[in-house]
């Protein structure tokens, strides 16, 4: 008797479009095309939008065969699929000659153009690290790839709602340049997340140009602003009231060569603070640990969350830590929530200073410290935190040794963690190690 039934079918042929979209969405480039060959179904799945929100392209300094390949399909995939890009991250890795800065200014030229034309969905681009100052941008090729980026900056104002050009190192006014390319065809931006941290080159002393005030005062929705401390004046605080009913958060960041001697009038901070009751700063301290350096920064008005000193390794035995400590965090002691401090501070002993602090700051909840403290440090913070006088989450330490043999403090860390395992595998993210720094 002859057989005319179908053959049966394997369950994956039934398999829901929305459950087929989601197998795809963890597939490689590679794969996916592959995917894409077993049937119509799965070759329709393959064109689904949602596959091709997000993108990373990433340019390697000396790329191997693999990485060279896969530069090659990101870019085709995104010339094919672009229309549906959402989300674009552009890497560069180890650049380190005008030969790649040139390639690289060629291929972005072609992306960007073919984006502008075809996509009307992109709302978060970053392209972090540039780094144009340095001598592998001949010149033409860097006005050239400003050129190309504020072009489609402008075409993709409208939409775009995320913007990091991190580490750019621009000139101000090649950084204005770009900043004006959101608002162009406004006169107004609505992006809500910029990172102008390292913008600019050569440490410029933005916080008193008019070309930069007028650019930031453009921006309308900002949500999450990050800069450098020496694009903060007064008249910025006043401009960022244009963001007030959305302005979140600012993260600032102040490094030793950024100059940071401007005058900022605590009452700028406290009309800011008050017009943006959702506010909150970050301050990131690079080598500057000076109390009066540093008191000219952190005035009281300031809605301080988070804030971590670095020394980076540096010891400078003209500076002190301990008038930091007892005079200048104190009064966050109501907002603070985030303490990291980098510290090489060998010529003095903090352990008492530091956990006072910790106590005094209620809404505490992230401590990180790399120091030079006591081990009976740990268990005396550990000792509060069980008797509820603080309230940490997390507990990151680094204690610094001037000899290379730490067998005993090792020995007492094993001592305290068993005695508070209770609360830190209940309760804690907890991490305590000694670094021998010889």
């Amino acid at each position: 008797m002859e057989d005319n039934s179908e053959p049966e079918q394997s369950s994956w042929a039934h398999l829901p479009d929305v459950c087929l979209r989601h197998v795809f969405h963890w597939l490689d480039d590679r794969d996916r095309s592959r995917a894409a060959l077993v049937c119509k179904k799965w070759s329709c799945a393959m064109y689904s939008g949602s596959l091709w929100r997000r993108r990373t392209i990433t340019f390697y300094g000396r790329p191997s065969r693999a990485h060279t390949l896969e530069l090659q399909s990101a870019l085709w995939y995104v010339k094919k699929f672009g229309k549906y890009l959402e989300h674009l991250e552009i890497k560069l890795s180890n650049p380190y000659n005008t030969a790649f800065t040139q390639k690289f200014q060629v291929t972005m030229k072609g992306l960007l153009s073919h984006l502008g034309k075809c996509n009307s969905r992109l709302v978060s681009l970053s392209i972090k690290y540039l780094e144009l100052d340095r001598l592998i941008w001949k010149n033409a090729v860097r006005a050239q790839f400003i050129k190309n980026l504020a072009t489609f900056l402008k075409r993709m104002s409208k939409q775009l709602d995320y913007l990091n050009l991190k580490g750019a190192r621009v000139t101000l006014e090649e950084g204005c340049e770009l900043l004006n390319s959101l608002s162009c065809l406004t006169n107004k931006s609505f992006v809500s997340e910029i990172n102008i941290e390292d913008f600019f080159s050569l440490h410029p002393p933005v916080y008193s140009s008019t070309l930069f005030h007028q650019a930031m005062s453009k921006f309308r929705s900002l949500v999450i602003l990050s800069l450098n401390y020496n694009c903060i004046s007064d008249e910025l605080l006043d401009i960022l009231w244009n963001s007030a009913h959305s302005l979140c958060t600012l993260n600032i960041k102040c490094h030793v060569h950024d100059p940071h001697g401007q005058v900022v009038w605590g009452m700028s901070w406290a009309n800011l603070a008050k017009r943006a009751p959702k506010l909150n700063v970050n301050f990131f301290f690079e080598r500057i640990m000076k109390h009066d350096h540093l008191a000219r920064i952190l005035l009281v008005e300031i809605p301080v969350r988070s804030i971590s000193l670095r020394s980076c390794y540096f010891s400078d035995p003209d500076w002190t830590m301990r008038p930091t400590l007892t005079n200048l965090l104190p009064a966050y002691w109501h907002v603070l929530q985030k303490l990291t401090l980098e510290l090489n501070n060998d010529h003095e002993l903090l352990d008492d200073e530091l956990l006072q602090l910790i106590l005094s700051c209620k809404r505490l909840l992230f401590l990180k410290v790399w120091a030079f403290l006591s081990v009976t440090f740990i268990e005396r913070l550990l000792q509060n935190r069980a008797e509820r006088k603080c309230i940490l989450t997390t507990i990151k330490v680094r204690i610094y040794m001037a000899r290379q043999e730490s067998s005993e403090e090792d020995r007492l860390l094993c001592d305290i963690y068993r005695k508070f395992k209770y609360l830190i595998d209940s309760e804690l993210n907890y991490f305590v190690i000694t670094y021998p720094m010889v």
